[in-house]
């Protein structure tokens, strides 16, 4: 079966040489199947393999259909962001237990990519979000972000004082931990320890969940793809603004860390046989099927 994809990225854990075996065991099998297979750089210089080109990511998402990244959630965050501009497809390879983003075993990952290559597979499409910080009218900072953009307090600092407006309306004042704004990929991961709801992949909504606030009555909302989130600093003491836990900037008092729906969205692929229930069963340990159950 002709495959939809012929040139197909591999791209590894940053400097984890556990991911040189199977990473070239798996360019070996793409090639058999007549793929062209390209390398990021970073990982090229881990594998010290000079078979395969070894590209920038800009022009891996200018020459890749695929890229097929190893290791965990993290490594897929990361890679998520910067290939997002060019809509290349993710496939997620995990070298432990299987992660909420990186749902193949690299034990089997030929057997289940063989399948996927032959066109039987799962496309997901997952918003991202944008953020800003502005002072004095300059943009100081941006990034994107798959899972959450955070607002916190820093180490040993006390609680911090923001207001927060949506699509330019008041909302309410709030003193905490912090402020998780997060779409539903990062509903499972930051925001989901603080109390969040976990929101179903395949909506575009935005949540923001307090990190332990002052008030209790400050509870998460969930509002539209739409909404501007506006964040105003009155009380920073030592304050940060995290996209993924990766980037961060420091904040200070009067500082606007302004969150939007980003324009792009990442695509993530999965074999056909994947439930986005079952993985929530596997990884927050909820009871197994009933006895009745198929």
């Amino acid at each position: 079966m002709n495959s939809p994809f012929k040139t197909v990225a591999l791209i590894g854990k940053h400097k984890n040489p556990d991911i040189v075996t199977p990473l070239l065991s798996l360019g070996r099998y793409l090639e058999s199947r007549g793929l062209e297979v390209l390398l990021d750089s970073l990982t090229a210089a881990t594998t010290a393999e000079e078979k395969y080109p070894a590209l920038s990511m800009e022009e891996i998402g200018a020459r890749a259909d695929l890229a097929i990244v190893l290791g965990g959630d993290g490594t897929m965050l990361n890679i998520a962001r910067k290939l997002a501009p060019f809509d290349v497809p993710l496939v997620g390879i995990n070298q432990g237990r299987l992660g909420f983003l990186t749902d193949l075993s690299i034990n089997s990952m030929v057997d289940t990519l063989g399948s996927m290559l032959d066109g039987l597979y799962m496309p997901e499409r997952r918003m991202l979000l944008y953020v800003e910080v502005a002072r004095d009218n300059r943009v100081l900072f941006s990034a994107l972000a798959l899972n959450d953009v955070a607002v916190n307090r820093g180490v040993g600092g006390n609680m911090i004082e923001f207001e927060v407006r949506i699509n330019g309306e008041y909302v309410y004042s709030l003193r905490s931990d912090g402020l998780i704004v997060a779409t539903p990929t990062g509903s499972t991961a930051y925001a989901l320890s603080s109390g969040g709801p976990i929101l179903h992949p395949s909506l575009d909504l935005i949540a923001l969940v307090p990190v332990s606030p002052h008030t209790l009555s400050n509870r998460p909302i969930v509002v539209g793809p739409n909404a501007t989130v506006e964040i105003l600093m009155h009380r920073t003491a030592v304050a940060r603004v995290h996209s993924d836990s990766h980037s961060h900037f420091d904040l200070q008092e009067n500082d606007k860390v302004i969150v939007s729906r980003a324009p792009h969205t990442v695509t993530l692929l999965h074999p056909s046989q994947y439930s986005y229930y079952r993985m929530l069963r596997e990884k927050l340990g909820w009871s197994g099927l009933p006895r009745n159950a198929t």
